[in-house]
């Protein structure tokens, strides 16, 4: 047994026995009256006997009972608690998810509560090292809260209320879930160190608590031994339906027109019936009913079947730059998936210049695309324009370098077929011949609905791009398309000449080119990203005059100041809440970015009852935790109130006596 607040109880107690035991010893004091004779007052002569001040106290059932009474209340501030167990002290690693799908509703507050009352249960019943009864040395723990990345919120330690305090402090966020940075962490911790001869020590390792739904992408890859984890499963429903993709882009024809497309599932058993909210602006645009099916179970998969999916087109006038926000009207256990957001910036149509001796098919394409002008000069006339005192390449958003590599540019952005300029910072080493593309991103916006299967050229520049180089394609040996950004310039890099390939007979050229137009306009000159996943990190870079500190507000009060690094770029890596981020420098303007899920493994919240480790099976329990710790103050409290009642009893039978 302990005590946990001794010095409280034993601070109450003395003051309480002292207040009592002077009251019996204070002498009363009474009106003197004349009487005639003292022998029918005998009762009256010994109380006042007994409340001379300094003499003996007499013994008295009342006082004995009012002393234990008092004993028994200063026992209860103090909290004693009775342990069960015995034995040496042990450690234990808590692992609570803090990811997405922990913010379900369908236990409690949240499933992150839930998480957080049951570890805290776990760190009551820790045992502590000052014990009377069955000894043993003081448990200690540690506290880990992760759901992408994993953050050590408290170390080992045997102080109860700075766990409890580390465990409270934990902060809900909408990412994703994985363990194996989690679970390393643990190890790492939990792991004790050895001798310096055979590095073996007498000392158990600690035990991991984890505390999930069970939603971890990568559990499979953990090898976990047999009894080293336990797993305590929270949450109970699966009955969710997010948008789970959205996309939006300017039309070809019409800037002024959006078209969005975004798709939504249904991870519940039954088909769901909901409104879809198209918000611009902070009005809205469109209100639609959508039927997404139910969930499609496979049993050949052991219950993980595919959620029932429904999707939506919408085409939406925008002129001007503005958030456009999705929401799936209803109620289910997962609110936080619920919407989407996308930044719409405003049509702008780039003004553009060809270099070029000859191209006809690459004047073409840009003619195709919707642009505020185009313009085709020649090398020799482009060397004017670029070498005067005032450069007159200032009013082109994009500059196409056709077979054309000048000694030194000035700052802008270049799109450049053949070999690279100098200016690039990208070498070409020497000339390949008959190459064919093998491997592209699809995902590149550059290479957006382009399908370069096909692509061949007879000739082309072998390149050696540095490390900050994003290569979108590639051939068998080489790099295909280079983007590199130096300093205040652009480069996307094609080395070959598209009148030596057979691009131009290829509906995919034109989309190329649309799409470089379209990634330099929507990015306001390609130096932002406006569309984030939750976790990744937020990148702005400025353009001279350098700014030093801009003020970034975001979901759920966020309000901080950043400082950019000496090249005059902002990063903030705290993008863990879904919601609209607006980065302001000073005296300028303010940039808008959208953070979302959209990812199908987290929406589904159904929860997983074991773990199927790569060293095991690790069944989960939905129960709290045996106690393993009484504490004794309740049982105190009334034998207290048993004690006042006996003494009231005792005072009574003497009044009447």
């Amino acid at each position: 047994m302990y005590f946990v607040e001794p010095l409280l109880g034993a601070a109450a107690g003395a003051l309480a026995l002292s207040a009592l035991l002077l009251l019996y010893f204070l002498k009363l004091k009474r009106r003197d009256v004349p009487v005639s004779s003292t022998l029918l007052w005998k009762r009256a002569v010994q109380d006042l006997n007994v409340n001379a001040p300094f003499k003996r106290i007499r013994a008295s059932v009342l006082l004995f009972l009012q002393l234990l009474v008092l004993l028994l209340l200063a026992a209860a501030l103090s909290r004693p608690v009775l342990r069960l167990t015995g034995g040496a002290g042990k450690k234990y690693v808590f692992l609570i998810d803090r990811s997405a799908s922990m913010n379900a509703v369908d236990v409690g507050e949240s499933r992150l509560s839930e998480a957080k009352r049951r570890a805290k249960e776990a760190v009551r019943n820790l045992r502590t090292g000052r014990s009377w009864i069955l000894g043993g040395s003081s448990d200690q723990a540690m506290v880990i809260a992760f759901d992408e990345k994993a953050e050590v919120i408290c170390r080992f330690t045997s102080e109860k209320k700075r766990l409890l305090s580390a465990i409270d402090s934990i902060a809900a966020g909408d990412g994703k879930s994985r363990l194996r940075e989690a679970f390393t962490v643990a190890r790492a911790f939990a792991t004790p160190l050895g001798d310096a001869t055979n590095g073996r020590t007498a000392e158990a390792p600690a035990k991991i608590e984890l505390f999930s739904d069970g939603k971890l992408l990568d559990v499979s890859e953990i090898g976990a031994e047999a009894g080293e984890v336990t797993f305590h499963v929270v949450g109970r429903s699966g009955r969710n339906a997010a948008v789970t993709a959205l996309r939006a882009r300017r039309s070809y024809e019409n800037p002024e027109r959006v078209s969005l497309f975004a798709r939504f599932s249904n991870f519940a058993s039954e088909p769901v019936t909901r409104e879809v909210e198209i918000v611009f602006a902070e009005a809205i645009r469109s209100v639609r009913k959508i039927v997404i099916p139910g969930r499609k179970e496979d049993f050949a998969s052991a219950g993980h079947g595919k959620p029932g999916t429904a999707s939506m087109s919408f085409d939406i006038r925008c002129p001007e730059s503005g958030v456009l926000r999705v929401t799936l009207v209803g109620d289910d256990d997962l609110p936080v998936d619920d919407s989407a957001w996308t930044v719409v910036p405003e049509p702008r149509r780039l003004r553009v210049l060809l270099v070029t001796e000859g191209n006809p098919p690459l004047e073409s394409a840009f003619k195709a695309c919707p642009l505020a002008g185009l313009e085709v000069v020649e090398p020799a006339e482009f060397e004017k324009i670029a070498s005067g005192a005032a450069s007159g390449l200032e009013k082109y958003g994009l500059v196409v370098l056709d077979r054309f590599a000048p000694d030194s540019l000035p700052p802008g952005n270049y799109l450049v077929f053949g070999k690279p300029p100098a200016a690039s910072g990208v070498a070409a080493i020497e000339k390949l011949k008959n190459r064919m593309v093998v491997d592209w991103n699809e995902r590149d916006p550059l290479l957006d609905s382009v399908n370069l299967e096909n692509l061949f050229v007879s000739e082309a520049w072998e390149l050696k791009p540095p490390r900050d180089a994003r290569i979108p394609a590639e051939f068998p040996t080489a790099p295909a398309l280079v983007v590199r950004r130096k300093r205040n310039a652009l480069f996307i890099l094609a080395p070959f000449d598209v009148l030596k390939s057979n691009w131009p007979f290829d509906p995919g050229f034109v989309m190329f080119c649309y799409n470089v137009v379209a990634f330099l306009g929507n990015e306001a000159g390609g130096l932002n990203r406006f569309m984030l996943e939750v976790g990744e990190p937020l990148i702005v870079e400025t353009r001279p005059p350098r700014v030093a500190k801009a003020r970034l507000r975001g979901p759920g009060g966020l309000d901080v100041t950043l400082e950019s690094d000496p090249g005059g770029v902002f990063r903030f890596p705290g993008t863990r809440r879904v919601g609209i981020y607006r980065f302001q420098v000073e005296g300028g303007g303010e940039r808008v970015f959208a953070v979302n899920l959209l990812d199908t493994a987290e929406s589904d919240i159904r929860p997983r009852n074991r773990l199927n480790f790569s060293g095991g099976v690790v069944e989960g329990r939905k129960s709290d935790p045996v106690p393993a710790n009484r504490e004794l103050w309740p049982l105190l409290v009334f034998l207290g109130l048993l004690v006042v009642c006996a003494e009231w009893l005792v005072y009574n039978k003497k009044v009447k006596l």
